[in-house]
């Protein structure tokens, strides 16, 4: 299940060309593509890839977020704005953004569904999206059978510990293809440590059979 690259070039370029069939797919068989982008180090050079594609028609690709923080749309921290700036550019740019924050309509989002293609990144306690351990919410979150697609998550959870609204695992897993983007020997073991059966949030992506998950490992990231 684990893809491994040499460096974050090579896992870049995979993760890049993976996306982009995911979306041709979906724009082969349908009026429109939807991605679903993640933040933090894991997806920029992936991002730099994706946005040079000029294969897709991007006019008819919407993407929207596995998570948010609830800060202002041009605030460092903000994930909306690392798509922007990072994959919302040269060809790509001519694709629409759905945010997260402020919180989309339901019908909005689940008219995306299924997702061509999920992005998600993986925390070292194993929180993929803003599906955290501590979260007094999480078994709700975590349900695969869960009628949300969106949820809160309160401040005091997470790096930087702001409030977030994160997809659930429901949500996540209304999809047609999972990228999970990790670096560095000590997200290897919890990876290894969930596939173990460690109860950690990513096991629920990792022993579901339903939506295929890849799992591209290399040993560090470049922003």
């Amino acid at each position: 299940m684990i893809e491994t690259y040499a460096n974050a070039h090579a896992l870049a370029e995979a993760a890049a060309h993976g996306v982009a069939m995911q979306l041709e797919a979906g724009l082969r068989t349908g009026p429109r593509a939807a991605l679903v982008a993640t933040g933090g180090r894991s997806p920029g050079m992936t991002y730099d890839r994706l946005s040079a594609t000029c294969l897709l028609d991007w006019t008819r690709v919407i993407v929207t977020l596995s998570d948010e923080r609830c800060v202002a749309a041009d605030a460092p921290d903000s994930n909306a704005r690392l798509v922007r700036e990072r994959l919302l550019k040269g060809e790509a740019a001519k694709a629409h953004l759905l945010p997260l924050w402020p919180r989309p309509q339901p019908t909005a989002l689940r008219g995306l569904t299924p997702f061509d293609a999920v992005m998600l990144g993986m925390g070292q306690d194993g929180h993929v999206a803003s599906l955290i351990p501590g979260d007094p919410a999480l078994i709700r979150t975590l349900d695969p059978r869960a009628e949300a697609l969106i949820a809160d998550v309160p401040e005091g959870l997470g790096s930087p510990p702001v409030a977030r609204v994160t997809l659930t695992l429901s949500a996540l897993l209304a999809s047609r293809a999972i990228f999970l983007l990790v670096a560095g020997g000590a997200k290897r073991e919890v990876v290894d440590r969930a596939l173990s059966g460690e109860a950690l949030p990513v096991r629920s992506l990792l022993a579901q059979e339903t939506v295929p998950v890849r799992v591209l490992w290399c040993p560090s990231f470049e922003r």
